[in-house]
């Protein structure tokens, strides 16, 4: 396994924007931050026993999941945000929106199962779920500026699980008194409140990605997306977030590199910037959700909850 790093990331001179890799999909256009092969000769063993691979094993589902579309293209590949259960009590995941693209199917509810899903290092036991909706980029190569997401409805099968290799998820994260997301119905809940980012305020993420686990304090936080120092890497889009509780434990080897805590959002992009991290805020997703709900009931997703299951 290799060595994992926790460290606060220094301030740097250029930024970047994520390249992307083109993969057709079943009539869509994959478009992800790509890997190469020695990286993914290089993932880890924990992460393939996390899974749940293996004869008669019980499939989990987790934060912090490769995700694949077709496993012919293992190397185009988004991660798992959050998994738990809708309104409906359907199995539920979420990524970013913008890891696939394809404007016949964007911007509404997809019951057909056109699109499978299925765990990186496990397509042996067949899709997890089926894509139901993704927002449309509209022309950003780093997603939609505030509704970077897309909604999996997880096989019935599947076991749910709060805890992924590093984050273990303590529920939604609720922010009282904060600023109501872009995206949200007024009154907004406190789970549609955004994190306050300015100089007094201390809030930090706590990410998981091919990076090992890292944290970094919440600098922006303009339209739901929040800038931190938390670094991330290509292929990481739409994995977890959580934020960090106040005089909880930071991971580091005391403790394996665990954390956990509410769940905050899920990875966007590497995009122009100082820090260049961006991260569209769960109360952006779940503000979205609500107010499609509102305008068309049984929307694929609303009122996610994350799951209790440890």
């Amino acid at each position: 396994m290799h060595r994992r790093r926790i460290q606060q990331i220094r301030q740097v001179r250029q930024v970047r924007r994520i390249p992307g890799l083109l993969a057709g999909v079943l009539g869509f256009l994959l478009v992800l931050t790509g890997i190469t092969a020695s990286t993914a000769a290089a993932a880890t063993a924990a992460a393939a026993t996390a899974s749940g691979a293996g004869a008669g094993a019980e499939k989990r589902v987790f934060n912090g999941m490769q995700i694949i579309f077709r496993p012919d293209t293992p190397n185009a590949f988004c991660t798992i945000g959050a998994v738990g259960t809708d309104a409906y009590q359907r199995k539920i995941a979420i990524s970013a929106g913008h890891c696939v693209n394809g404007k016949e199917y964007a911007d509404r509810d997809i019951p057909e199962n056109i699109q499978p899903v299925y765990d990186r290092n496990d397509t042996a036991s067949g899709p997890i779920g089926h894509l139901r909706y993704f927002k449309d980029p509209e022309g950003s190569m780093v997603g939609h500026a505030t509704k970077d997401y897309m909604i999996i409805e997880l096989e019935p099968a599947v076991v749910l699980s709060s805890q992924g290799p590093h984050l273990k998820q303590t529920g939604v994260l609720e922010v009282p008194g904060g600023q109501p997301s872009p995206n949200a119905l007024s009154p907004a809940p406190n789970s549609e409140r955004l994190l306050g980012a300015a100089l007094f305020n201390n809030n930090e993420l706590v990410v998981s990605g091919q990076l090992g686990v890292n944290y970094g304090r919440v600098t922006n936080a303009a339209q739901g997306v929040y800038q931190s120092w938390a670094p991330h890497k290509g292929g990481d889009s739409g994995g977890p977030a959580i934020w960090h509780v106040p005089g909880s434990a930071y991971p580091s080897s005391a403790n394996g590199f665990q954390a956990a805590g509410p769940w905050a959002g899920i990875t966007k992009a590497i995009a122009l910037g100082v820090p260049p991290y961006v991260y569209t805020s769960s109360a952006n997703i779940l503000a979205d959700l609500r107010a499609r709900n509102a305008a068309h009931p049984g929307v694929y997703g609303a009122g996610f909850q994350v799951t209790t299951n440890p």
